[in-house]
């Protein structure tokens, strides 16, 4: 067998494999005969059909697997004995001509190779990048502590509505003249929150409304914007829901009201655990403590990104081998045709450029990942997902076995092996490069953010 590689700008590689008769001859035999062991032919017994039926049969395709699967091999192969960065998978060449397999040997197969541009990023203490430390301001724990009041809160039934209670009454289509219409709509036990009401004039409607009270609307009028509204209210089909125009009547049976938590013991204990903290004061307190560690999470991503955007400009423009690349990727995304790859390409190469970046500064500060360093990013994950509907005190053993089930499908690891890698990188690039250290508050910080 003889491989060529012909890589003339440095990125656009050109691959020319020959593959002889004795390259192919030994592998496709062999199969040929674990396909005889298996062949079930009429009028022969398992194992015993002649090899030249067998040849006649399959000759040809086993044949055609055995080459591929050896050229293959040897594509890889030489990628990886002569360090070539191959970008994506190698491509038949627009150059390649007609092979006749079952014609004699030689046969020559020619590869587009997408090759990575060479570049080399260092980075020093003569580097300046951006670090903020986010302050914890009383603004800041105020909300903190309103969000778990909130969470904490409780209805309750009261005679009187304002706005954002809950109403549930029984409604009833009405006719021309006012009254319930016979074989109309009837909803008992019908939840509206006429705060979400789209229109002012039927909003109203609602305002200082008793437990008791009847109330005449129209649902059209309503909520003009979409059927969906009225098809969740009206319990109806979206047909039904275009062909309404009638006023509706409300009897209001109940007016709840969300009450938010007091901030005492009990709700200390909810969002703490039983007896963490004893008053207001060790509440906010723990809060502080539990924001500034979420924060260096913030901080720390956002100086991976700038970090990234700082070695995308020392870089520079990279020069990639457009055309394959593009083929590459209309190959991974069949079913959406050159228009996608035009507008995904330019965003693409910016993601290609930063995977290539961090993998030498990975290679460059050997950084490593273990088992054990996804297991926390698992972890982390978990108690990040506790923390959104505020569950900030789950047992250990809840945490693990949250962890394990991600562990087991692959989707999750891959994106936690990224985030291992990233923290990790973050870690030691704070140590290598001058860090300029600024303070902001939550709300300056987040805008930066946005930005």
């Amino acid at each position: 067998m003889k491989v060529t590689f012909e890589n003339p700008d440095k990125v656009n590689g050109l691959m020319t494999i020959t593959v002889e008769e004795a390259d192919y001859q030994e592998s496709v035999e062999k199969a040929l005969k674990n396909y005889r062991k298996r062949a079930n032919v009429p009028g022969f017994r398992p194992g015993q059909v002649p090899m030249s039926i067998i040849r006649r049969q399959v000759g040809t395709s086993v044949k055609v697997d055995e080459i591929n699967k050896l050229v293959g091999q040897e594509i890889y192969k030489y990628v990886n004995d002569n360090k070539i960065k191959m970008l994506g998978e190698p491509l038949p060449s627009e150059q390649q001509k007609p092979v006749d397999v079952e014609g004699a040997a030689p046969y020559t197969f020619v590869f587009d190779i997408a090759v990575a541009p060479d570049f080399k990023i260092e980075l020093t203490d003569k580097d300046k990048v951006d670090y903020y430390t986010i302050t914890v301001d009383d603004k800041t724990i105020d909300q903190q502590v309103d969000m778990y009041a909130s969470r904490g809160g409780h209805y309750d039934k009261v005679d009187a509505y304002k706005d954002n209670d809950m109403l549930k009454g029984d409604l009833r289509e009405l006719d021309a003249d006012g009254n319930t219409k016979e074989g109309g709509i009837t909803v008992e036990g019908a939840v509206m929150m006429p705060n979400y009401i789209k229109v002012d004039a039927q909003k109203k409607l609602f305002a200082k409304a008793k437990t008791g009270d009847i109330i005449t609307f129209n649902p059209k009028k309503a909520y003009p914007e979409s059927s969906a509204e009225l098809m969740g209210l009206l319990k109806i089909t979206k047909e039904e829901a275009e062909q309404i125009t009638s006023d509706f009547s409300y009897q209001i049976t109940e007016i709840t009201r969300y009450v938010k938590a007091e901030v005492n013991q009990e709700l200390f204990d909810q969002v703490f655990g039983k007896d963490a903290v004893k008053d207001e004061k060790a509440f906010r307190q723990k809060i502080a403590e539990q924001l500034e560690a979420q924060f260096v999470v913030d901080a720390d991503f956002k100086f991976i990104q700038d970090v990234r955007a700082y070695c995308e400009k020392k870089v520079g423009t990279l020069t990639y081998p457009d055309a394959i690349l593009k083929r590459v990727m209309k190959n991974n995304n069949k079913d959406k045709g050159d228009e996608f790859v035009e507008k995904n390409y330019e965003m693409s190469i910016k993601e290609l450029t930063w995977h290539l970046i961090k993998e030498q500064l990975v290679a460059a500060y050997e950084i490593k990942i273990e088992d054990a360093d996804v297991k926390e990013a698992a972890k982390e994950t978990a108690r990040a997902q506790f923390a959104q509907y505020g569950m900030n005190n789950v047992p250990d053993e809840y945490i693990d076995s949250y962890a394990d089930d991600m562990l087991k499908k692959r989707e999750y690891v891959d994106n936690l092996v990224d985030r291992s890698i990233d923290r990790k990188l973050t870690e030691k690039l704070k140590t290598v490069v001058k860090l300029n250290g600024k303070k902001a508050t939550l709300e300056e910080f987040n805008k930066l953010m946005q930005g």
